[in-house]
């Protein structure tokens, strides 16, 4: 393995691992670990400090997804497999979800696979994206959509022909998602989940 690749992806984990919702919400003075679901990601920010912020820390953490897989991509050249494209989107969802600058803890992964998968799979990506959205719409449960989403992203690149390489890393990252959400289906079963536009926190 080549000294490129090992940075490469080191690269994708370090990337990952940037808080950008928490560090938006550091410069308003609020952490984002004592408050709401205590969650460091972009849901939990929105229901902090509000929708544009929110959507900030979505675009960030999805572009940082991106980067992790477009960057060495176009370094490496063909060293950049699917297999090792595959590989990037992993660690970069991983980085997120257990960050090196949390202390390894991180957020649920969601924006930050959809980033580095619509650069893998971007009409996969858009489906689940769909997918998503359409859960939203009729439920207002955003644990609920990003669960069904990612269920639905390793059947959409099977569907579009994406490659097993891409097919399979976003099964793993899909497994990730939904049991960083564990906490959010035991609240569904309760019956206490957290609506959009709902007051409460959860």
């Amino acid at each position: 393995m080549s000294g490129a690749l090992i940075a490469s992806l080191t690269g994708a984990f370090l990337l990952g691992g940037i808080p950008f919702s928490q560090l938006i919400a550091l410069r308003r003075g609020v952490d984002l670990r004592a408050v709401g679901s205590g969650n460091v990601g972009a849901t939990n920010l929105t229901r902090a400090l509000g929708y544009g912020l929110g959507a900030a820390g979505l675009l960030l953490d999805a572009a940082k997804g991106a980067a992790a897989v477009l960057v060495p991509r176009a370094a490496l050249g063909p060293q950049a497999t699917p297999v090792i494209q595959g590989l990037l989107a992993i660690l970069a969802v991983l980085g997120h979800s257990f960050s090196p600058f949390l202390r390894f803890k991180g957020g649920k992964g969601v924006a930050t696979g959809a980033g580095a998968f619509a650069a893998l799979a971007p009409q996969a990506t858009l489906a689940a994206a769909g997918v998503f959205g359409i859960v939203v719409a009729l439920t207002r449960i955003v644990g609920l959509a990003s669960v069904v989403a990612a269920l639905a992203l390793p059947m959409a690149t099977l569907l579009f022909g994406a490659g097993r390489a891409v097919t399979t890393s976003a099964a793993l990252v899909s497994i990730l998602v939904i049991a960083r959400h564990r906490a959010n289906l035991a609240r569904l079963v309760r019956g206490t989940g957290h609506r959009v536009g709902a007051g409460d926190r959860t």
